[in-house]
């Protein structure tokens, strides 16, 4: 059997994609509502302890070594480097001076290293949650403004509702598995929506040239001819857009695995958002866009004088 990816028909399963796309983001907005998103002290207010220990540390060390210090708070999370004696102990509350006086004492005189501690107030936490909404909404704008300005605006709604998709997936993806949303979690969506951006405007480039090189023999009249152009663009375009997001995954898995705790949720968004901007850009995008243009062919075929 001949299996080549550039004779598949990629029209055919797009309603049936798009429709379960549809049902995936109903059932993940019931995640994150009962769920919700293990907040970072980046979004939340909260304290982030370091400590260099001479040996491997336990989280129980730690606790008790907190107790010690007068700190009622419990740990959300631990994170170790340098195998297991660099620490990094978060809370969800804000420690008083006295209580960061108190623990700078009692880690010193434990562990013999002072530890590094560094608050966020909860105005502060918003602060950076609004900032890290509105960077994604001029993202969205900006994208929409370039594309409309490039291509049309049908080309610019398609491509930033495949955007805000893969970012969703994100968000669902982190709540299921209760990774921290912190700033790299930010900063991976910010990067998957240039991969997904990307991804899309290279079909859409395509799309639009294989429709100047018909429109000079005929002008476009039904949706078959629209689906049919699509179609021979993704198929122009598919083994590119793989191998770009192949190469990417051996370096986000190698990530991963081998990169420290801290980046492991950087690292699962890029993986996620990967697969899912190249997914988007055929399933989703390219669907919205002929859904745009069947309208658009309606609404024309409507206004037309009856002969």
């Amino acid at each position: 059997m001949n299996f080549k990816l550039t004779e598949l028909n990629y029209i055919k399963p797009m309603r049936t994609m798009f429709l379960i796309s549809c049902a995936v983001v109903i059932i993940g907005l019931g995640i994150l509502f009962f769920r919700g998103l293990n907040l970072g002290i980046d979004f939340a207010s909260g304290t982030r302890v370091e400590v260099q220990t001479e040996s491997q540390v336990s989280q129980d060390e730690l606790a008790a070594a907190f107790t010690e210090a007068g700190v009622d708070e419990d740990i959300s999370s631990v994170q170790y480097a340098e195998g297991g004696t660099l620490a990094n102990v978060t809370f969800v509350g804000q420690l008083t001076q006295e209580e960061v006086a108190s623990v700078k004492t009692v880690f010193t005189e434990t562990f013999g290293n002072d530890p590094n501690i560094s608050t966020v107030s909860a105005e502060v936490g918003r602060d950076i949650a609004r900032n890290a909404i509105y960077a994604v909404a001029l993202a969205s704008l900006g994208i929409i403004l370039y594309i409309t300005f490039r291509f049309q605006f049908s080309y610019g709604v398609a491509t930033v509702v495949a955007m805000l998709h893969d970012a969703f997936f994100m968000l669902v993806a982190f709540s299921i598995f209760g990774i921290e949303v912190n700033l790299y979690f930010v900063a991976a969506i910010l990067t998957i929506i240039g991969y997904s951006v990307n991804d899309t405007i290279v079909t859409f480039d395509r799309v639009r040239e294989n429709i100047q090189a018909y429109e000079k023999e005929r002008k476009i009249k039904t949706m078959d001819e629209y689906r049919m152009l699509v179609n021979k663009a993704i198929q122009e375009t598919i083994v590119r857009s793989i191998n770009t997001v192949v190469t990417v995954l051996f370096t986000v898995i190698a990530l991963y695995i081998f990169g420290a705790e801290s980046i492991r949720g950087f690292s699962l968004a890029l993986l996620v958002g990967l697969i899912m901007g190249m997914y988007s850009s055929i399933f989703i995008a390219s669907y919205l866009w002929l859904l745009i243009k069947g309208m658009s062919l309606n609404k024309k075929k409507s206004a037309a004088p009856e002969a």
